[in-house]
């Protein structure tokens, strides 16, 4: 397994508390000893295969895992990772469905719409299939009312999050336990996928990919519904290769959820009232539709203007999940600890953060962007 920290632009430091010094020194000393696992009992080994049955049922899809995050959170809110996980999902489900909408299919040939939803699809699902069977095993412990996080090994699990969950299990820090997991999810799919030959060569090495971050499709929304009316809070992803500021934006987003206690509640709510489907129809169903409202043959024009319809104009495709992308199978998830530094310790470091949030204009601004793009390449089309 390559070592990712050296792709890490090294975290701002800060002064490392008493338990986060008691976590790198623990860490230190698991990497020397390079535990080896021992032998399950017949009864242990069936724990662990019924664990990774409920996560390979619940991994069939981007619907089915991120309604799988959800139920987890509401059983256990103390989680805070299990809804954010939740919401990020709902936006990779929306950006897959994105790739045969009625904007990005007019952009994309069906080759690189092809190759973008692989990349999509197999880090929600590495991701899924390392997160849950951790989300599990915190439940069986708190069932049996006994720490059962030795077993993470069984389940390729980091050291790291071994040595972070038995800190949790006595702590209770929400905070803490979620800057471990972000850290943890993102460093996992580094090596898994961002670094994966055949990403690189089909996806990043593109045009398209260039386009695509150019014209800031690396939107997170969260949707969340404020007397009557829908509101959108978010962050941009300017350099999605970096895992450095992908694990800086999933402290943004935690932020942007978890410190305004009212907005969070909405956005609680909103999630709760409304079932992923995977169409953007979802949270706008007056800008997008999951049926295709356009005719054949019509001259494209401008549909978008001031983040509405423009009267008259049909809403913008948006598919179901299940109409847009068959279910995938997955080979299996490459075996290795990404974990080599304790240098990472500074991610979990508690630092007070006002996130505005301020998206929505910006993402309308890239959906006029993108129709603009699509009639101006009919139109070269047509000439030629």
């Amino acid at each position: 397994m390559v070592n990712i920290f050296c792709k890490l632009k090294k975290p701002e430091k800060h002064q490392l508390s008493e338990r986060l010094l008691k976590i790198k020194k623990e860490l230190k000393k698991r990497a020397k000893k390079q535990k080896t696992t021992e032998e399950l009992s017949l009864r242990e080994n069936a724990f662990i295969q019924e664990i990774k049955r409920k996560t390979n049922r619940l991994n069939q899809n981007n619907v089915t895992r991120t309604k799988a995050y959800l139920a987890f959170f509401n059983r256990h809110p103390e989680i805070h990772w299990a809804f954010l996980g939740h919401m990020v999902s709902r936006n990779g489900g929306w950006n897959m469905t994105d790739l045969k909408g009625g904007i990005l299919s007019k952009l994309l040939t069906g080759k690189e719409a092809k190759s973008f939803f692989s990349f999509l699809e197999r880090g929600n699902w590495l991701i899924f299939q390392d997160a849950f069977p951790q989300f599990l095993l915190y439940e069986a412990s708190l069932n049996s009312g006994r720490n059962l996080f030795h077993f993470l090994p069984y389940l390729n699990v980091s050291m790291f999050m071994e040595v972070i969950w038995n800190d949790f299990w006595t702590e209770r820090d929400m905070y803490l336990l979620t800057m471990a997991l972000i850290v943890n999810e993102q460093s996992y799919l580094e090596a898994r996928v961002l670094q994966n030959a055949a990403f690189k060569k089909k996806v990043f090495n593109t045009l398209e990919f260039k386009l695509h971050e150019f014209l800031s499709m690396n939107h997170i929304l969260f949707p969340y519904s404020f007397n009557g009316s829908l509101k959108l809070v978010g962050q941009t992803l300017r350099h999605f290769e970096s895992l450095h500021e992908r694990i800086l934006l999933g402290k943004r987003l935690y932020h942007l959820l978890f410190n305004h206690n009212k907005r969070f509640e909405m956005t609680v709510n909103w999630a709760n009232e409304h079932p992923h489907t995977g169409s953007r129809m979802d949270y706008w169903p007056h800008f997008f539709h999951e049926v295709d409202e356009g005719v054949p043959g019509r001259i494209l024009k401008q549909r978008i203007k001031s983040c509405q319809i423009i009267p008259g104009s049909a809403r913008i495709y948006s598919p179901r999940l299940e109409f847009a992308w068959k279910n995938q199978t997955h080979p299996c998830a490459e075996i290795g600890d990404w974990y080599k530094d304790a240098r990472v310790i500074n991610y979990l470091t508690h630092v007070e953060e006002i996130i505005d949030g301020e998206i929505e204009n910006d993402y309308c601004k890239t959906l006029e962007r993108l129709e603009l793009a699509v009639i101006t390449k009919k139109a070269i089309s047509f000439r030629d």
